[in-house]
């Protein structure tokens, strides 16, 4: 649609100059602000099979390797404690996280030791939803983020995660299984992949409706530059048309009705409704994407990114380059930009339309301006767009066209994000790139 592909190069002109890396010459993370809430960011970089649709830092997973790795992991989560930070919340992504399940426990209960922890969420794969591994995690993971993308078989042989990670049934069974644990087990699925189809899409709804998960994060296929060649070869090209088409029936299938099982909890996010509670029935989940639940929080781990004091901090993606630098008694840091002014606000504005609300009083507050006057054309083209289902002097509350083009804005930041990310790789030795987007041997 028009609409989309206008916010969407709108986007990639304002993500340019924010998303330039400069070397840096810093051993360490900038000291914690006193008062301030933040949440830790722990990059696990191995995986057991690369999807081809990934542009996060990732590795074939190796056990010596993954056992190193997680080592020196715990190292510079110290760390942060002599820099001044603590934590109420902590996420781990990857990569699969729970590649090592007793690497993971022996890392999150340091981390309850030293930090004041009350949340830990953590990503990973179907394979690994099993009793074991699941009373493990009983009582340390708070949030179990698993992903999935698609019960559909053909989609998963095409992504390559069939042989691996399990059919479209066997997941079923093991989000089931997971469930009877987690009333916080998240599914993670992606849509308008190119060979996906309407009726595709309405049977993965179907699915994850009984499957019992207490959220659903749904968001669209998007590529980048690393991943563009082979998600062509295995995928297809992508095809923006029936973006909009397919997240309105995600949003009319989960959302509407007399009794809707999911609300909306952001543009990609929704949480199980219980329609017998007697009071508030609403599932109050984590989100654990920490560029929208936090403003501010370190990053650690190999092709990790920080977020501290209007600048981005990224670690290098390099294995050999991450463990060096932890074992000679320094950060990993590799490069750093600092983010201007107006993209502070552009940030600010996404975040919030992401989360479904913005708050314009307390935008004024924070940036001595309106939202009006911070982003004119950006606000034109919401309201020229009819996004806003309310649009008042306290707040702006999104339509369902709204969502979607808030949606698109996030999206269009995670390409950009990317694109810092291939930067970073830029420096990586051919044998690291080699793993990274090669045989993966």
């Amino acid at each position: 649609m028009l609409s989309e592909r206008l916010i969407s190069n709108v986007v990639k002109v304002l993500s340019k100059g924010q998303m330039t890396l400069d070397p840096t010459t810093r051993t360490h993370l900038p000291e914690a602000e006193p008062g301030r809430d933040y949440m830790l960011y722990l990059h696990v970089p191995f995986c057991e099979r690369l999807c081809p649709y990934c542009s996060y830092n990732r590795y074939p997973f190796v056990k010596k390797e993954a056992a190193r790795y997680f080592a020196n992991l715990r190292t510079e989560m110290l760390m942060l404690k002599d820099l001044g930070y603590d934590f109420g919340s902590m996420t781990f992504g990857g990569g699969t996280p729970t590649v090592l399940i007793d690497e993971l426990c022996e890392t999150i209960d340091l981390a309850r030791d030293t930090y004041s922890i009350k949340e830990v969420s953590t990503e990973t794969n179907p394979n690994h939803l099993t009793v074991e591994y699941l009373d493990k995690m009983k009582g340390r993971v708070d949030r179990l983020s698993v992903g999935v993308q698609s019960f559909d078989d053909n989609l998963l042989r095409q992504m390559d995660r069939y042989d691996q990670y399990g059919s479209g049934q066997e997941n079923f069974e093991r989000i089931e299984l997971a469930s009877s644990y987690y009333e916080a087990l998240s599914v993670d699925m992606i849509f308008n992949m190119p060979a996906q189809t309407e009726a595709i899409l309405r049977h993965d709804l179907n699915r994850l409706i009984e499957s019992g998960c207490g959220q659903i994060t749904y968001h669209s296929l998007f590529a980048s530059k690393a991943t563009l060649k082979e998600m062509r070869s295995t995928l297809g090209n992508v095809n923006y048309t029936k973006e909009f088409f397919y997240y309105k029936i995600i949003d009319d299938i989960l959302c509407e009705g007399d009794k809707p099982p999911f609300e909306r909890r952001t543009v990609w996010t929704y949480n199980r409704l219980n329609h017998d509670a007697e009071a508030n029935p609403n599932c109050e989940l984590l989100i654990d994407d920490p560029g929208v639940a936090y403003e501010q929080y370190p990053g650690i781990g190999s092709g990790a990114i920080s977020s501290l004091q209007g600048s981005l901090f990224v670690n290098n993606f390099s294995l050999q380059g991450y463990n060096e630098a932890i074992e000679s008694g320094r950060m990993s840091l590799m490069g750093e930009t600092e983010i201007a002014q107006e993209n502070l606000v552009r940030v600010r504005f996404m975040r919030q339309l992401y989360d479904l609300r913005l708050d314009k009083k307390a935008f004024e507050a924070e940036f001595g301006m309106s939202v009006e006057k911070a982003l004119p054309a950006e606000m034109a083209f919401m309201r020229l767009n009819k996004a806003f289902a309310i649009d008042n002097d306290e707040e702006l509350i999104l339509t369902l066209k709204g969502r979607y083009l808030a949606s698109v804005i996030y999206r269009q930041y995670c390409i950009s994000l990317n694109c810092l990310r291939e930067k970073a790789r830029s420096g990586l030795p051919e044998h690291e790139r080699e793993l990274q987007f090669g045989a993966g041997v």
